[in-house]
């Protein structure tokens, strides 16, 4: 018989690529997947770790597992492993905090996890923590992999790791070093996604402005350096590629860095028109001093005039954006300015998150942390505008014609709408799922639309 494995899959989309090679490795190896955890002799709790909410998720979803085993609820003797960034993050302590797990791998023992599963099941295991050094690992186009998005939907992983400093956050310390795939091994992969059906293709990585610098041979990027196809491949390049490929499709592009935006990178999105009119870019703040001490080696003009550059080149583009509140230091007069920046740029789609203190950052030992009140506070005020900017955003689309994506019968989304992330679209019944379609905007709460 062979091995039957449930998977709980936590996080981000760059974590669910992850699943999905560790699923395809499974069945190339001849193991059966189950979405009934009851029927598992093996489960695997792919984990995220980025802020403190997403640990705990994690370790939520482990001890279920844990707690499921011990009533009888699951299998007795069903085995666990946690994968992904809690195991990497905290590979030391996890093993003696968690007894009840069978064995613990991160990012770069994905494609491993067959043998570590054998090895499980035949109590071989010396060592429970599979985990060895920092992260190198990059997926190549012909990597098993098992997609868990709809048919007509994929993600592609066009680099790991982070080569930036954000005084926030604990990826670099997580993913490691950022690595690029070459752009011919992109393009192959999109090749085959939309041979097989795909109508929408999102580039992801933890930055994709930053592909193909870590190549460059004349001269090493700094902090600040902008799009370049001249020194070697880039996301610029890389879109032309794609745009040129056959068929209907949209190109996604997600979390962009906002230091390394130029000329290039701005025309390249203009002159492809399969590139859906939509990007990320997570700004974080407004303030100078903020953007100081988060490190993101920006400043307010900088941004303000990236930003009204995007939309002279690119007319109707939706600038999908995050902002962080609470981060230690931060004023009164910085909190206003972010709230008078929003209000000026309105942005298309935007989201706020409060300041999570996590330990290893930068940030976790700066002075003048702000008040968990003061942060819940900013929070709100911040989410009521962004809410009524939302609301305002979607009253303008009533009465247009607009392009969608239909996702479940009745369900789409429009070129400003990125998978699990943004709104959707209430469509007749009758359109076909996995295909393009025009429709009119009749109604429209926040990002949430009605069309017919």
């Amino acid at each position: 018989m062979p091995l039957t494995v449930g998977l709980i899959s936590l996080g981000c989309p760059k974590n669910l690529i992850d699943s999905e090679i560790m699923i395809g490795h499974m069945q190339k190896a001849g193991m059966t997947m189950t979405p009934e955890p009851e029927l598992a002799d093996v489960m695997v709790v792919n984990t995220c770790a980025f802020i403190d909410q997403a640990k705990q998720e994690a370790i939520d979803a482990i001890l279920d597992v844990v707690r499921a085993r011990e009533s009888g609820a699951y299998p007795e003797n069903q085995k666990l492993i946690v994968a992904g960034c809690l195991s990497q993050r905290f590979q030391k302590e996890l093993p003696a905090l968690l007894p009840e797990v069978d064995a613990f791998i991160g990012p770069d023992q994905i494609t491993r996890l067959p043998e570590i599963i054998t090895e499980v099941m035949d109590r071989t295991v010396q060592d429970r923590n599979f985990i060895q050094g920092k992260c190198k690992y990059v997926p190549d186009w012909d990597t098993p992999r098992y997609r868990l998005t709809p048919p007509h939907t994929a993600y592609i992983k066009i680099a790991e790791g982070c080569n930036h400093g954000c005084a926030y956050c604990i990826i670099p310390m997580i993913r490691g070093r950022h690595r690029s795939r070459s752009q011919q091994d992109v393009v192959r992969e999109a090749e085959a996604l939309i041979r097989s059906g795909v109508k929408e293709i999102c580039l992801i990585a933890q930055d994709i402005t930053y592909y193909g610098m870590d190549k460059w041979t004349d001269a090493r990027p700094n902090r600040r350096s902008a799009v370049d196809s001249s020194r070697g491949e880039s996301l610029a390049s890389l879109i032309r590629a794609l745009n040129a490929i056959e068929g209907e499709f949209w190109i996604r592009l997600l979390y962009t860095h906002p230091a390394h935006w130029g000329d290039e990178l701005t025309a390249a999105i203009a002159e492809s028109p399969k590139v859906a009119r939509y990007v990320d870019i997570p700004l974080q703040h407004i303030s100078d001093n903020m953007l100081s001490a988060m490190q993101r080696v920006t400043d307010g003009d900088y941004i303000r005039n990236l930003l009204r550059d995007i939309r002279k080149a690119v007319p109707g583009i939706a600038i999908r954006t995050t902002f962080i509140t609470g981060f230690p230091g931060e004023t009164e007069d910085d909190h206003q300015e972010l709230m008078e920046f929003i209000e000026e740029f309105r942005f298309e789609r935007a989201g706020i998150f409060t300041f999570s203190r996590e330990e290893g950052t930068k940030a976790y030992k700066m002075p003048n942390q702000v008040h968990h009140r003061t942060k819940a506070r900013r929070y709100n005020e911040a989410t009521m505008l962004l809410t009524r900017l939302a609301s305002e955003t979607g009253q303008e689309q009533i009465g247009r014609q607009i392009r969608v994506l239909v996702d479940a019968p009745g369900v789409a989304r429009t070129e400003w709408d990125a998978p699990d992330i943004d709104g959707t679209v209430s469509v007749p019944l009758t359109l076909p799922v996995g295909e393009f379609a025009t429709v009119t905007v009749t109604d429209a709460v926040a990002y949430e639309l009605t069309a017919e």
